[in-house]
């Protein structure tokens, strides 16, 4: 079948990108899915949350790479040349019946489509490799304001309950942080490390931050790495439309999906001892991207 012009937004969750492709998804070249979770099933976590109740929990990685060299296990890098051309017309044929369905002449050469999936990051390269050619966006985000986001969405009420998210006690905060904490650290270097095998020429790297404070540059940029129309007038509309001062006041805020759109806030909702631990985890990192 037709491979689609396709392009993934990586990065980690609760950085912007379902603005991100609301905003891109309004050009008329382009046709946007929100999450496959192809990435999630692929990318199991191990080990499992509870392990960060622990004082020291072992280093984070996935289900694949623990089993990929165990014989009986179906994505046994082995045999990898068998399942790997399988999956990726899986994910072809897939994709292509849902693409059917919602945007017809996606086969268009001149048509791009946008895939956001920050929650299967981990597996970033793994999902590059399913469509030779592929665009990849880096979109980064300062760690600490990435957990500070998940400290809300798990509480009582939020959007995130319909997900499977819980409210996390006082006492469960700490174990909490030091997970998501982990979650952003190993997405934040699986992305990188396929932003740095990837074409120059099919690949972007931008930061929520910058995003926030210049959409306009942000998204022109964006629309000439996708090698379309980036028209000022356009771009305006496009950033005008999804604009977080347009949304309803009560879709907006503490325990929604659009929180706050204000980078540092996680100054103002951590401890000194959480901000500790957080340095202590991801400082690293953080400073090796200027945060």
């Amino acid at each position: 079948m037709a491979s689609p012009q396709l392009t993934w937004i990586f990065g980690s969750s609760r950085s912007g990108s379902t603005w991100l492709l609301r905003m891109l998804r309004r050009h008329p070249d382009i046709v946007g899915v929100d999450e496959t979770g192809l990435g999630h099933h692929l990318g199991l976590w191990r080990p499992i949350a509870l392990a960060w109740q622990t004082p020291q929990p072992p280093p984070l990685t996935t289900f694949m790479a623990v089993k990929e060299v165990r014989e009986d296990y179906f994505f046994n890098q082995r045999y990898a040349d068998t399942w790997r051309p399988a999956l990726a017309e899986l994910f072809r044929t897939r994709l292509g019946a849902q693409l059917d369905d919602v945007h017809p002449d996606w086969r268009d050469p001149s048509t791009r489509v946008l895939i956001k999936e920050p929650g299967g990051s981990q597996m970033a390269a793994e999902l590059l490799a399913l469509e030779p050619g592929a665009r990849l966006i880096f979109l980064l985000r300062d760690g600490r304001d990435v957990v500070d986001s998940w400290l809300d969405a798990y509480s009582d009420g939020s959007w995130a309950a319909l997900d499977g998210a819980y409210a996390v006690t006082p006492g469960g905060r700490l174990a909490f942080i030091r997970w998501q904490a982990a979650v952003w650290k190993y997405r934040t270097e699986a992305v990188a490390a396929a932003y740095k095998t990837h074409d120059p020429q099919r690949r972007a790297m931008i930061r929520y931050e910058e995003l926030l404070a210049d959409p306009l540059v942000v998204v022109a940029g964006l629309l000439a790495m996708l090698g379309l129309d980036s028209d000022p007038t356009l771009v305006e509309e496009i950033v005008s439309a999804e604009a977080v001062d347009h949304v309803p006041a009560g879709q907006k805020g503490s325990g929604k999906e659009i929180r706050r759109a204000k980078p540092g806030g996680w100054r103002e909702h951590l401890s000194a001892d959480e901000v500790t631990v957080l340095d202590a985890d991801i400082g690293a990192t953080l400073r090796e991207y200027g945060y």
